[in-house]
């Protein structure tokens, strides 16, 4: 399956970049890290304006304020953006701002905020839940479809396992495995997967040479001070390079 989502082909052999900070932190954060991913190129900017954090007492985003600095990035760079949504209360305000709208792993079997979500007719980039089959995956995206989108991306961004080295367990069998299963597009998010920079580039790699149609990939200019995830997030020089590698792989294994 092949659809355009603001000027960019999505799927089909087409292969995708969305980039960008866990959360948007400030106005000089976002514009800044938007203009480096752009530079490098990415197809799309990620940033979460809501964040649904394990613990209460964590950074929860800037809210609304949030989706006002990705619309100035928008502006900016020309970029358009993804950002989760995490409440039935925002859809409007999100099918009036976002490009793509994310339905995160916490919230891949909300199945009221799915029908709510899939009722505006909007790009959906849908993750799969920590602990969820594919099976189940994809009857979360038919309630998308059901409810009237029609553009849907899958994602894959790890599963829990007992294996404490990572955050999570990267199953990259989900990509082949999807494709038999659906024509919906594939993406990999291997920052949340990884939950550690350093092994955010091999894993990209392999997602990208197991036939995945667009990454997913954490960038922040400070990691050191970022107030979300920052231990996963690339600096813009490494994503430049990772760009560029994950292109050369990809076209090496369309043969």
């Amino acid at each position: 399956m092949i659809f355009e989502i603001a000027g960019r082909k999505i799927g089909g052999g087409n292969f995708t970049l969305i980039a960008g900070p866990c959360a948007v932190e400030s106005e000089g954060q976002i514009l800044s890290i938007a203009q480096a991913v752009k530079s490098a190129g990415a197809d799309f900017l990620r940033g979460g304006a809501f964040k649904p954090r394990t613990s209460p007492y964590d950074f929860q985003g800037l809210g609304l304020e949030g989706l006002e600095l990705l619309e100035l990035a928008r502006e900016k760079t020309g970029l358009p953006f993804v950002t989760e949504i995490i409440s039935e209360a925002h859809a409007d305000i999100f099918a009036q701002k976002a490009d793509i709208i994310q339905i995160g792993a916490r919230n891949m079997q909300n199945f009221a905020l799915l029908r709510q979500v899939g009722e505006l007719n909007k790009p959906v980039l849908i993750k799969r839940g920590l602990s969820a089959t594919l099976g189940e995956l994809l009857m979360s995206a038919e309630y998308l479809a059901a409810s009237g989108a029609e553009k849907i991306i899958l994602c894959e961004r790890g599963i829990r396992t007992f294996e404490p080295s990572t955050r999570s367990t990267l199953d990259l069998s989900a990509v082949p495995a999807l494709r038999e299963k659906s024509r919906l597009p594939v993406f990999v998010d291997p920052s949340h997967a990884a939950g550690r920079a350093d092994l955010v580039a091999p894993l990209a790699l392999a997602a990208a040479a197991c036939g995945a149609d667009g990454l997913l990939i954490e960038v922040h200019d400070r990691p050191e001070c970022a107030l979300c995830d920052g231990a996963q997030a690339l600096k813009p020089d490494a994503f430049a390079d990772l760009a560029g590698r994950a292109a050369r792989v990809r076209e090496a294994c369309r043969g």
